[in-house]
């Protein structure tokens, strides 16, 4: 792992190069995640562009940052990919839920250019539902397991990527994945993202009830220059559950958008 300092926190991040052309490609993880959740991607992308994956503040290899729930974290996670970016020259983003809302605040609020974009699992708005809020803070147990149910994190899964997706939401604890789910609770740019000018590709799984399919055809009609993928026989962790996949398709987007 890597790391870079900004704001007085060292941010830690992954960057593998097997060969692959043009600028790197800056994946950023969901809520309660970490860059683990790109494994497949690291692995296997990496001989077509250069792979960057981080781990967002509070998250696996990274210092925390104190900020309530809301603006003020998008804003510093937002900090986090961009001192990322330019730290390895990353002119592409792929962002999952959560990391989906960082992107698009980046673009809209930073005035970040970027060669293209890939929304994954994710929508212009994220609420949260009610009791999904107060188990996070009050029965983090109930919140895993909630997640972890059928057709919201993963369709039918591996029980590997299950037990990784549940090891890092409790490695990364209850209080900074609260933070994270609470944030995207109050993020809603629908009336902005036509402000958003890169090549954009929202990809979702087909039975994903957390960021349904409609979420992304939203973004794909409202950006200026938008496009749809469903991914088959996976829910929100695509990239996770079905990574030839999804790969094969984040491929064949960059290649014409670049």
């Amino acid at each position: 792992m890597e790391s870079v300092t900004h704001q007085g926190r060292e941010i830690a991040y992954r960057v593998v190069d097997r060969g692959g052309d043009g600028n790197p490609v800056l994946f950023v993880h969901g809520s309660g995640g970490t860059h683990d959740i790109w494994k497949a991607q690291l692995a296997r992308l990496a001989s077509e562009f250069p792979v960057v994956a981080l781990d967002l503040s509070g998250h696996g290899g990274s210092d925390d940052v104190d900020s309530d729930p809301g603006w003020g974290t998008l804003s510093a996670y937002a900090g986090d990919v961009l001192a990322v970016a330019e730290a390895t020259d990353a002119k592409t983003l792929v962002g999952n839920s959560l990391g989906g809302a960082i992107v698009m605040h980046l673009v809209l609020e930073r005035d970040f250019e970027p060669e293209a974009l890939v929304l994954a699992g994710t929508g212009a708005r994220l609420s949260v539902l009610d009791d999904l809020l107060s188990w996070l803070d009050d029965d983090f147990d109930r919140a895993v397991e909630f997640l972890h149910g059928g057709d919201r994190l993963f369709h039918d899964p591996d029980d590997r990527y299950v037990e990784l997706s549940k090891e890092s939401m409790y490695a990364v604890g209850q209080r900074v994945t609260s933070r994270d789910f609470h944030s995207c609770h109050t993020f809603d740019v629908c009336d902005e993202v036509d402000g958003i000018a890169a090549p954009t590709l929202a990809v979702v799984g087909e039975y994903d009830m957390l960021t349904p399919p409609w979420y992304h055809e939203f973004l794909a009609e409202n950006v200026q220059d938008g496009s749809y993928a469903e991914i088959e026989g996976a829910a929100h962790l695509a990239m996770l559950e079905t990574p030839d996949a999804f790969n094969e398709t984040v491929v064949e987007f960059l290649d014409a958008a670049r």
